[in-house]
């Protein structure tokens, strides 16, 4: 059902029948232009005037089992399936060997979710079929949607039999593998391939993938030079030789990769991000500071090539930049925790206490539930003498840590601060249970309470009871 004839004679075909459409005039097309048609217009996602194609295409070739299957195509995306399957039925009487047939039941089994079923009837298929290497993919497809892996896996494979350069096929049978853990069966897999098609880029990256599973950098490394030689304009082994390399503090090769993929594909916030990256582990702040800011550059909304600037002047203790620079991070992805927990700590170093709480807040509201976020935003409220806030944020943080000295000992001081005595001396004793030695926290943070003579008495009874 593809085009036969020259793309002049399938452009004045195309600009016939819409010239046909515009003016409500009726014009004869043989069967085989109509499917010329509609397969142009289904390949370029024009499903409303692939459908007027196949209604005229009917009404002037309505025995047509083509153009029937195109109708029956066009229901099934439209998931009216019933109504596909009502049309589908009689043409088995009419070509019962035409495998087409039988793709488009098992489709219509598949849209169910009826996988077993479509198995079978693609397995009929290909017993009437000439070239099952497409059929065999469709199989491993509908085992993928089951979840078998192996069985999935089996039936990439025969495609490869059939076809050594299918490499949609290649790539599934590696998803199959990674699903089952088979690193080393994966590996052996792809060597035996290589030995039939020695010159395959694909193949060789993804070896050389499986060899990082296994920490193998060296044969890592290998894989993807073949790779280069085998296509050297293949971006992703670049990428990922850059990477290898990086893990090996090979930084200067690592940038020389990252580059060759910025001259192949022209600028990539990625590439100038890693680079940047690789100069700061050599000691180079400048350079690294220029392609950060060039990774923004090429794509303002690259979150990470902010927050990259973020770090950097973080570490140079320029906190102004770092803040203004971290906004825009926020700006792009504002459900990011690890760019709330940056602003937070560094309106902390700014002595801006009420921005930093709100990111301290905007972490945890995101998920993020570690222990020193939790005790830093409820030390900013003891600050800001935001006891009842301080208390409510412990206490959800006790869900999370319910042995934490750190916040019982916080608890107990907030409890104390508050005039809920049986509470502040409750917590106290819990923490001096789970870590005496931590009851210098208490001192720290509130030591007024601390220097309280029954909660002085308190520790001094409990510590004598261990003695």
């Amino acid at each position: 059902m593809e085009f036969s004839k020259s793309d002049e004679n399938e452009e004045v075909t195309l600009s016939k029948f819409e010239s046909m459409l515009k003016t409500n005039s009726v014009f004869f097309f043989d069967s085989n232009e109509f499917e010329n048609i509609i397969h142009h217009y289904l390949e370029s996602g024009k499903i409303a005037l692939a459908k007027k194609a196949i209604k005229l295409g009917l009404s002037q070739h309505p025995a047509s089992l083509n153009l029937k299957l195109f109708k029956i195509e066009t229901l099934i995306f439209e998931n009216k399936l019933n109504e596909a399957d009502r049309l589908l039925s009689p043409l088995f009487e009419i070509e019962p060997n035409n495998e087409e047939l039988y793709i488009q039941k098992a489709n219509i089994y598949s849209k169910k979710d009826q996988h077993e079923k479509a198995i079978e009837v693609f397995k009929k298929a290909i017993e009437i079929s000439d070239t099952s290497a497409d059929l065999y993919s469709l199989i491993g497809m509908e085992y993928l949607f089951l979840d078998q892996y192996q069985n999935a896996k089996q039936n990439f494979i025969k495609c490869i039999e059939l076809d050594i350069e299918d490499y949609s096929a290649l790539y599934n049978i590696i998803y199959c593998f990674d699903f089952l853990d088979e690193t080393e069966e994966a590996i052996d897999f792809l060597n035996a391939y290589l030995d039939k098609n020695p010159y395959s880029e694909v193949a060789w990256h993804q070896l050389g993938r499986q060899y990082i599973e296994t920490k193998q950098p060296e044969k890592a490394l290998a894989a993807f030079d073949f790779a280069i030689i085998s296509d050297d304009t293949f971006i992703g082994a670049y990428l990922e030789k850059a990477k290898v390399l990086e893990q090996l503090k090979r930084y200067e090769d690592a940038i020389e990769n990252y580059k060759i993929t910025i001259a192949i594909e022209d600028s990539t916030a990625y590439a100038f991000i890693k680079i940047g990256y690789c100069y700061e582990r050599l000691n180079m702040p400048d350079l690294a500071l220029q392609h950060y800011y060039q990774a923004v550059k090429e794509d303002p909304a690259s979150d990470n090539g902010w927050m990259r600037i973020t770090k950097f002047f973080i570490a140079k203790k320029d906190y102004q930049k770092a803040l203004f620079y971290i906004q825009k991070a926020i700006d792009i992805d504002t459900n990011c925790a690890a760019y709330w927990l940056l602003y937070a700590t560094i309106n902390e170093r700014l002595a801006l206490l009420e921005d930093a709480e709100h990111g301290y807040k905007k972490t945890i509201e995101l998920g993020e539930y570690e222990l020193s976020t939790w005790l830093s935003r409820g030390d900013i409220l003891i600050k800001l003498g935001a006891y009842e806030a301080a208390k409510l944020n412990f206490v959800q943080a006790l869900e999370y840590h319910p042995k934490s000295e750190e916040l019982e000992f916080r608890l107990s001081g907030v409890c104390l601060k508050l005039n809920n005595t049986e509470a502040g001396y409750a917590h106290l004793l819990t923490g001096l249970h789970i870590n005496m030695d931590h009851v210098f926290i208490l001192e720290e943070l509130f030591p007024d309470v601390y220097h309280r003579k029954a909660v002085l008495q308190l520790i001094e009874n409990f510590k004598n009871s261990y003695e």
